[in-house]
């Protein structure tokens, strides 16, 4: 069974191509803004609600008035006022907020939503990409597993322009018998069952410090005002570029190593047992009168961790190599105050960092967090393996252009 996978490689752009690139993502952007503008124009002055397809309709009309959109090829078109349908959507279901103008520092690319107006050249190491009405651009980058490419992404991010490639393939990963299951911390990021403890490695604590002194120096140049109308400096432009730098090193370093460690995992276990976390609400702002400097804190060592992308990496690992990854419910279960030898419950404060369980019959004494990472372990192999999904469903409802074609060639199809 085919599955959809993501890869990205970096483009390596002449100076005419990236020219070139950076005017249709501009009028890419034009057209995005376009679109909200009307949406909100008929609705507000006119109380007519404007759809997707009334919208795809008038690209025709409106590449007659402006002809320069005429290279950027169709889907391409139809794509970015999909966009705006999708921010209309997340909105109305309570995921998003009302969709906002773009600027051209917030519009980061535009995608090709079929195999049509681009071509890629490539077995899934480097390569070259050919864009229609553009040429041929050369691109490094490796992919795991390559396949039969489907989309195309085009994405500018920190002076650097990158293609974004969806593949339908069929990924193989190797997994051991083992189960195992882990519990997430800050002070050791991650505890097995079995004992061992994965701490944050020291790149990024030195990587965190190197920001922090670039953003002091950053609040010492001009920065600019736009209520004051006051320009930055060009030292503080020149200083910024300094901090989205080590910014996107320490984010490369951490993805690096969630992704080594996750395979190491998954490479000996095809049960992995974690806990499901509200990462959101863990990380959300101390309320009035209380610690503020202290929460901060705690927020930024959870997020350094990566909470959040630990399981949907075991996920999708897990899958691949024909294992499982299942997540305990942690506000009913509460791993960290159950005992895993009886089952019964003990409250603990976070200084606390050994558990020794209440039930004079137990007395069961182990390290918190490896307590807690046995609690989860125990909870799976109760569980009914075999009603696991493997993969499970998108929780997106809103059409996307795939399920958008296939609903016109249903409504096209004659009747028996």
């Amino acid at each position: 069974m085919s599955i959809t996978r993501r890869v990205t490689f970096r483009l390596y752009a002449s100076k005419a191509q990236a020219q070139k690139l950076s005017y249709w993502r501009r009028m890419h952007k034009d057209l995005y803004n376009a679109a909200l503008y009307h949406r909100q124009t008929e609705y507000q002055k006119f109380g007519n609600k404007v759809d997707y397809l009334q919208q795809q309709n008038c690209l025709p009309e409106f590449k007659k008035c402006f002809p320069e959109y005429k290279e950027l090829g169709s889907h391409a078109l139809q794509a970015t006022i999909k966009r705006v349908d999708f921010a209309y959507a997340r909105f109305f279901k309570g995921l998003g907020k009302y969709p906002r103008f773009k600027s051209i520092r917030h519009y980061s690319g535009w995608t090709y939503p079929c195999i049509a107006g681009w071509q890629v050249e490539t077995n899934g190491k480097n390569g070259h990409l050919t864009l229609s009405n553009l040429g041929r651009i050369q691109m490094r980058g490796k992919a795991r597993t390559w396949g039969n490419p489907t989309t195309c992404t085009i994405v500018y991010r920190n002076g650097y322009w990158y293609v974004s490639i969806t593949l339908r393939c069929q990924p193989q990963r190797q997994t051991g018998a083992g189960a195992v299951g882990i519990d997430l911390g800050c002070k050791e990021a991650i505890t097995l069952s079995t004992g061992e403890k994965i701490s944050k490695p020291e790149f990024l604590k030195t990587g965190q410090q190197k920001v922090k002194a670039a953003s002091k120096r950053l609040r010492r140049k001009r920065a600019p005002n736009r209520n004051k109308k006051v320009k930055a400096s060009r030292r503080w432009k020149r200083e910024r570029l300094v901090v989205c730098k080590l910014q996107r090193k320490v984010t490369r370093q951490r993805e690096d190593w969630l992704h080594k460690t996750t395979s190491n995992i998954v490479s000996g276990n095809s049960l992995i047992a974690g806990e499901l976390l509200y990462v959101k609400a863990m990380t959300g702002k101390a309320k009035k009168g209380k610690r503020k400097k202290q929460k901060s804190g705690l927020n930024r060592s959870i997020l350094e961790v990566g909470f959040g992308m630990i399981g949907d990496l075991l996920t999708y690992k897990a899958a691949e190599a024909g294992g499982f990854y299942v997540e305990s419910p942690t506000r009913t279960l509460k791993p960290t105050q159950r005992c895993a030898k009886c089952w019964e419950l003990t409250p603990k404060t976070l200084s606390d960092r050994i558990h020794v369980c209440s039930n004079p019959n137990c007395q069961h004494t182990e390290d918190r967090d490896v307590n807690a990472a046995l609690v989860n372990i125990a909870w799976a192999w109760g569980q009914e393996l075999s009603s696991i999904d493997a993969e499970s469903p998108s929780s997106t409802s809103c059409s996307s252009m795939k399920q958008l074609g296939a609903l016109k060639r249903q409504k096209l199809r004659p009747c028996d």
